[in-house]
């Protein structure tokens, strides 16, 4: 069998980038697709519910599939220094992916705004980490207003081959069940990755879309037919950072969902688009839907994503409620990112450990209170 090597080599021939690049990669993708066994069954929901977990990236999250193709182009064509604005995953992908290809990396992230699981992942892989009295939207006009002066490649979203690299789970998605799903639904921050999930399933069907639309200067590529049929993509939006779903830029966006945690997305326009072309929508949910679901997730599947990913479930849940979405449907939902990205966030809504005598009585008296009853 042969060694699996990255997205980049997998699907060489499907992406932009040249047959003999080298690519930057550190086996990023090749994501399980978990269909959910309780929570359908807990929820009497009669859909098949499966999960693409991209927690299991090698830096915890979608990024890299991006990050391969961004940092790969950027050294190709002569880069030293990548830099980009962050939440935190792209942060954490970008400062990697830099270090494996021996460049250097500048990250601006909103001050005290970051999860410290991923601001620990940008300082430990030898980032510059510039810390800014802003948001979000604020680091992604000073990281672009840089770029025209300093020489250094922007690695968020806006660069195409982001979104190239990022395509690649539909690929896999349609690899792993033999067809598109019914239904695929997303966290939506800066709009980039429904965007390029649309890309995806769209090439797979050899379709022309709105989406699909490249900058110049871009290669052509082959185009591979694997199915027939697209899926219906679903956004949703944190009800503190939805500016897709009020039609307007949030100037000062709050949600414990600090993945998608912005004002004003970059790819706004094209994820409409996506949307309105697969005959999909955006939506909303709380910050406590948002917890709940994270919870249940990790308690009845085992699965532990970080709250910005259970959004994708937590919106399907929704509208399964309000019928949106038919019985017998099958469902993916893109987890975006690991758990232990955001510890704190975990730990605020969890029981807080027991502590007894180191006596076999005293751990017998909990394990008995706590048994399941029969």
């Amino acid at each position: 069998m042969e060694r699996y090597t990255g997205l980049i080599d997998k699907y060489r021939d499907r992406l932009p980038v040249a047959a003999g690049t080298h690519a930057v990669s550190l086996n990023e993708g090749a994501t399980p697709l978990i269909e959910l066994a309780n929570l359908p069954r807990l929820l009497r929901r009669d859909v098949r519910l499966c999960a693409k977990f991209e927690g299991l990236n090698p830096t915890g999250s979608f990024k890299d599939r991006g990050m391969t193709m961004a940092v790969t182009q950027a050294v190709e064509g002569g880069a030293r220094a990548i830099i980009c604005a962050s939440t935190g995953n792209t942060s954490a992908s970008a400062a990697a992916y830099a270090a494996r290809a021996g460049i250097a990396c500048f990250v601006l992230i909103p001050e005290g705004k970051i999860a410290l699981g991923k601001l620990s992942q940008a300082m430990m892989h030898g980032s510059v980490v510039i810390q800014i009295r802003g948001n979000f939207d604020d680091g992604m006009r000073l990281v672009q207003d840089a770029a025209r002066s300093v020489p250094v490649s922007v690695v968020n979203s806006i660069n195409p081959y982001r979104i190239q690299g990022q395509k690649t789970v539909a690929f896999e998605v349609i690899e792993a069940l033999g067809d598109a799903p019914d239904y695929h639904a997303l966290p939506v921050g800066n709009a980039g990755n429904i965007t390029a999930h649309w890309i995806g399933y769209s090439e797979s069907a050899g379709a022309d879309t709105l989406a699909l639309k490249l900058p110049g200067g871009m290669r052509e590529y082959r185009r591979q037919k694997m199915v027939e049929r697209r899926p219906i993509m679903l956004g949703y939006q944190a009800s503190g950072a939805a500016p897709i779903v009020r039609g307007r830029p949030v100037e000062n966006p709050e949600t414990v969902a600090t993945a998608i945690r912005i004002g004003n997305p970059v790819s706004w326009q094209q994820a409409v688009a996506a949307s309105r072309e697969s005959g999909g929508w955006f939506a909303e949910c709380t910050d406590e839907e948002i917890l709940h679901v994270q919870k249940l997730l990790a308690q009845t599947e085992g699965i532990f994503c970080e709250p910005a990913s259970a959004i994708a479930l937590a919106g399907v849940l929704k509208d399964l409620e309000l019928g949106k979405i038919g019985a017998g449907s099958t469902i993916v939902c893109t987890l975006t990112g690991h758990g232990l990205k955001d510890p704190d966030a975990a730990i605020a809504q969890s029981a807080k450990p027991l502590t007894v005598d180191a006596e076999l009585k005293a751990v017998e008296r909990v394990i008995r209170e706590y048994l399941p009853k029969s």
